[in-house]
Formats: structure tokens, C-alpha cells, sequence
């Protein structure tokens, strides 16, 4: 696997400073570690893992205080729209990676359903040497599966993937015909990469707007089925079978969709999947207001539902967890519910969101939220974020006791559009590293020189 620093980026070409990080209580549950150390961090790697007030070799060194405060493997986020090109009053690189790294992300994967669609190598070429100027944390970027996501004729694939495309996807539509999926993965064995689907079938979906179920016979809304996702997962998973290729599900919704994927893996078959942190945390019942920061694809399901999610990914059928972060400008939000854009924001909130309402309240241990926060790199041939002696500095230091309002202090995305927003969480990520520099550090948050 390739480190995460590989991905495009602002300080890729910067040579790292010395930290230390004094005090804090260094938890990596892919190392079983869970202890207060100094972690000095030197040319872009951790360097050590000291015992508490030892005098780091560093004597440069930017020195943080971590007296109180957790250290964890920063995240990575495996679906994340950035709007460029074309949507950029929505969202950009420089916006959206800023976003990713106050939220204690170390890197991310942008979709390619922009305006135009990202569907040739000049396209892929064209974002990365953006990345290279403007983004704050390493960021790679998917190339379509068929050309302008009109689910009819394949990409070039092997030439998106020589430019430097991270995977394929269409998020945001299906590949609706078995046929071209079917090519797709055959295609998958030379190009390499992985294949990320939206699973729905249009046919079932139809003009729904929000869960089929009770709530939304009572607001006289069309819904959408579970099974609009469950059998398109399930299609698929035998198609990457047969074709012995691999897939990434995204946004996982409902229990029928666990069940495909529980019954693909029991077989045998190469596929990952991810859930949001709003498909973890809220259900239909908050469509009741009418809101459109509660629209999503896939829409919010029942309390069965969550809480199935929940277990999954407590379990560890459900690989990682990804924000679907999908910025939206007002005009397309501050309209009828029934007219609103499908999609929220969540690079900011994810963690804080999950700490508040699943680990406080004792559905998810620390330890799983945190490795599942960062397994979306292997699903994309990455290595996940770890904090041991000669690993990439990829760091989020973080106050779980902080109590915080959401987008009280503004956002560093460009857009708004959160479910959680005005709401009041327990957890705040403090500093950032992304490959050994600083990304990201709270307003608040002041720094020294080691002694």
C-alpha cells in the first residue's frame, strides 16, 4: 500500500518541521497502543514515542502541550465532494481540504460528478496540479466509470489511473447496466484501483425524495424503498464475484443493504463498504420538520436501521466510516424540501458528531470509531493513519471533554448545509498533522519552542 502523503498536495514539496507533542494520552488501536507519551514527530515521520517530560532530540522542535488531551492516527475520509470544477460558489480544494483538516483529516478522495464530469486524464492532470498549490491535506481524485456518468460507454481507465486517478466512481448516479458494470470490472484487472458504486436502481427509487416508510406517508412525500439499494448491492456483489474484481459500497443505509454485504463477504467476495455519520446518528423522523439539511442520497432510514449500522460497524462488516461531505449553496437548500439538493456537509463534525452520540453514550468504543475512521485508505491501496515509531506523522490531536456549537465559530467550508448545525458536541479536534506539518490548529490553540 502507498502512503497517504503520495496524494496531491500543498506541502508535499516542504520540507517537515520537528514537533513534540508533550503529555497526551497517545491512543492507536492499530497498535494497541493507549498511554500518555511525548511523541516527537522529525522529518515528516513519528520519531519517538518518549516517556512523559524526557528531553526529545529536537531541540528546534515546535513543542504543543497535550497535557489532558488525546493524540489519535488522524482519518481519512474515502468520499468527499469538492465541487471543482464548475461548482465552486459551492466548494474547492483550498475550501474543502480546509474543511477535511479541522475535522482531523489527514487526507480524502474527492468524487468526479462535477460540472463537467472528471472522465479523462487531462481532467484528473488538471486537479491534481490544483491540489498541488491549494489543498491542505493530501487529496486524491476519482475518475468517472463511464464517460459523463451517462452509464453507457466505459472510461479509459488505464489511462485515468497512469494520470494519477485514485479509483472510479459515478457517485451520485448508478452504473444502471449490468453489462457495462460487468465490463467495468473486467477492465478493473489492468487498470488497477478500486471501484466505488452508488447503489440504487432508478427503477425503484423512482422521484422519491426521502425514506419510504411511515413518516413519509404522513407528509405525503415520495419515499424510497431500502430495497432500491439492497438489490443493487446485491447485483453487483455477484457480478464482482463472477468476475473475481472488487467493489466499494457507498453511503450504506438499511438493514436489507448489511445483509447483502454480510452475505457477499461470507461468500467470498472482494468488497468494502462505508456508512456517514448521519446515517449513524439520525433517522427519518427528523425529515418531520421538513428541513432540507436532513435531504441526503442515501436518505435517512428508521431507528431499526441505525441502529443495525450501528452494529456493523461495531462489528466490523461495515470497513469505515465516510462523510459524504456534499456542500450545497443556500439557493438550492432554502427551497421546498420536496425541490432541495440531496446532501450535507460533514468533514467538520464527523468525529465530533460520533463521539457525542455513539461513544459517550456507549454504543461505540473509542478504539473502533477511531480505527474506522481511518480504514477508507486500504479500501484505496492506502496505508491507514498509525502512530508508531517510523510511520508517516499523520496526527489529530483532540479535546474529548470540549464542549463546542456547531458553525458557532463559522466553517471552513464554504458551504453550510449541516444537519448538525446550532447543535451542541463533546469532542473538538485541536491540531492537525498531515505527513509531519501542520494542517490544521484550533484558534485557541497556542504553541512553544522545546526546551
Amino acid at each position: 500500500m502507498k502512503p497517504i502523503s503520495t496524494l496531491d498536495w500543498r506541502g508535499a514539496g516542504e520540507e517537515a518541521g520537528d514537533i513534540v507533542i508533550r503529555g497526551a494520552r497517545v491512543l492507536d488501536p492499530r497498535s494497541g497502543i493507549n498511554e500518555v507519551r511525548d511523541v516527537v514527530v522529525r522529518g515528516g515521520e513519528v520519531a519517538e514515542l518518549a516517556t512523559p517530560g524526557s528531553p526529545p532530540e529536537a531541540p528546534d522542535a515546535e513543542v504543543i502541550d497535550g497535557a489532558g488531551l488525546h493524540l489519535l492516527p488522524a482519518f481519512f475520509d474515502p468520499h468527499v465532494h469538492l465541487r471543482t470544477p464548475g461548482r465552486e460558489d459551492e466548494e474547492d480544494i483550498e475550501t474543502g481540504t480546509r474543511a477535511a483538516a479541522a475535522g482531523g483529516y489527514c487526507g480524502i478522495l474527492a468524487m468526479a460528478n462535477t460540472d463537467p464530469p472528471v472522465d479523462s486524464p487531462a481532467d484528473i492532470e488538471a486537479l491534481r496540479e490544483r491540489a498541488a498549490r491549494e489543498a491542505s491535506v493530501p487529496t486524491g481524485f476519482m475518475a468517472c466509470v463511464t464517460r459523463g456518468m451517462r452509464g453507457e460507454e466505459l472510461t479509459d481507465m488505464v489511462e485515468l489511473r497512469g494520470s494519477g486517478a485514485a479509483g472510479f466512481s459515478d457517485d451520485g448516479l448508478p452504473v444502471r447496466s449490468s453489462r457495462v458494470l460487468r465490463r467495468a470490472l473486467q477492465y478493473q484487472r489492468i487498470a488497477g484501483g478500486q471501484i466505488a458504486l452508488h447503489e440504487e436502481d432508478p427503477e425503484l427509487s423512482g422521484d422519491g425524495v426521502m425514506h419510504e416508510g411511515e413518516v413519509s406517508a404522513l407528509l405525503g412525500l415520495a419515499g424510497i424503498p431500502t430495497v432500491a439499494e439492497s438489490t443493487m448491492i446485491a447485483r453487483d456483489a455477484a457480478l464482482a464475484a463472477y468476475e473475481d474484481a472488487r467493489i466499494h459500497v457507498q453511503h450504506l443505509s438499511c438493514r436489507e443493504s448489511i445483509a447483502a454485504v454480510a452475505a457477499a463477504k461470507k461468500a467470498g467476495v472482494q468488497i468494502t463498504c462505508e456508512v456517514t455519520p448521519h446515517h449513524l446518528t439520525l433517522t427519518d423522523e427528523a425529515t418531520r420538520t421538513l428541513d432540507p439539511r436532513f435531504k441526503m442520497h442515501s436518505p435517512l432510514r428508521t431507528e431499526a436501521d441505525r441502529q443495525a449500522l450501528i452494529e456493523a460497524l461495531r462489528g466490523g462488516l461495515i470497513d469505515c466510516v465516510a462523510t459524504d461531505h456534499a456542500p450545497h449553496s443556500l439557493d438550492e437548500k432554502e427551497v421546498p424540501f420536496e425541490s432541495a439538493a440531496m446532501g450535507v456537509t460533514g468533514l467538520e463534525t464527523a468525529f465530533a458528531v460520533l463521539h457525542t452520540d455513539l461513544v459517550l453514550s456507549g454504543l461505540l468504543p473509542l478504539e473502533v470509531l477511531v480505527e474506522r475512521m481511518g480504514a477508507g485508505a486500504a479500501a484505496f491501496d492506502l496505508e491507514p493513519p498509525a502512530l508508531v515509531p517510523g510511520s508517516a506523522a499523520n496526527l489529530a490531536l483532540c479535546d474529548l471533554d470540549v464542549e463546542w456549537e456547531v458553525g458557532g465559530d463559522g466553517w471552513e467550508s464554504r458551504s453550510e448545509n449541516s444537519p448538525f448545525s446550532g447543535r451542541t458536541l463533546r469532542g473538538r479536534v485541536l491540531v492537525t498533522v498531515a505527513a509531519g506539518r501542520i494542517a490544521y490548529r484550533n484558534r485557541a490553540f497556542s504553541v512553544g519552542v522545546a526546551a
